[in-house]
């Protein structure tokens, strides 16, 4: 009987450490080091052999404050784009509220900002985004809602790999995509998701946070 209790308290103290060593190493399978993200989009190679990686281009809109919004205003910095209007009933909606969550996670930190772009630049004017910015509850310094000229909003989607176009045939009359794409600070796209899922959002924060650490590695103290 002495033999038996020794071995069932010996089990109720070894058990709990064991699943405490496995819930780490279970977690340690997901740390942010473990999984660098990719560069997408088609790649060249250069004369002299290096790889060349599509960046995002030069542009320059005008945000909800009337600030001039162009590749400066994200120099040294990771951003979450999208493509919106302010009175779509179908996916903006809940593109917005998911764009929320990332808005405050990171809304202090400012390694990260969110650049949104309205796609019907003949009613989203710059009142009408500040308008919609009060009722979001955001701030310019870390969410920028653009417009600008027609060409130039829809000509950039192609290079964060979105459709955005007019169509008469749709719902309030424009065909768009509901990603969120991450841009890092050389301009490059490392990471997109479903703006309208709420998990696929939650595995997409996990990627700014995995960029954020590639990026901004913690300064390391010289003894």
């Amino acid at each position: 009987m002495r033999q038996n209790s020794d071995h069932t308290a010996m089990r109720s103290l070894l058990f709990p450490a064991l699943f405490a060593a496995l819930a780490l190493s279970f977690a340690a399978c997901f740390t942010p080091s473990d999984k660098p993200l990719p560069i997408l989009g088609e790649r060249d190679v250069a004369p002299g052999g290096d790889t060349i990686y599509p960046t995002v281009p030069d542009f320059q809109f005008v945000d909800q404050d009337s600030q001039l919004v162009n590749n400066a205003t994200f120099a040294g910095k990771a951003y979450v784009v999208d493509f919106f209007f302010i009175h779509c009933t179908t996916i903006c909606p809940k593109v917005k509220k998911n764009c929320q969550r990332i808005y405050e996670k990171y809304k202090d930190d400012d390694r990260i900002a969110i650049l949104s772009h309205s796609i019907d630049t003949k009613h989203d004017t710059v009142p009408a985004l500040r308008k919609y910015a009060n009722k979001l509850n955001i701030s310019s310094n870390r969410w920028h809602l653009v417009t600008g000229p027609k060409d130039a909003i829809y000509g950039i989607a192609d290079n964060y790999f979105i459709a955005a176009k007019e169509d008469t045939t749709v719902t309030d009359g424009f065909d768009h995509s509901g990603r969120l794409i991450l841009v890092d600070k050389s301009r490059h796209v490392r990471a997109y998701c479903e703006g309208t899922d709420y998990d696929e959002v939650t595995r997409f924060m996990n990627d700014i946070d995995i960029l954020l650490e590639e990026q901004f590695p913690p300064a390391i103290s010289k003894q």
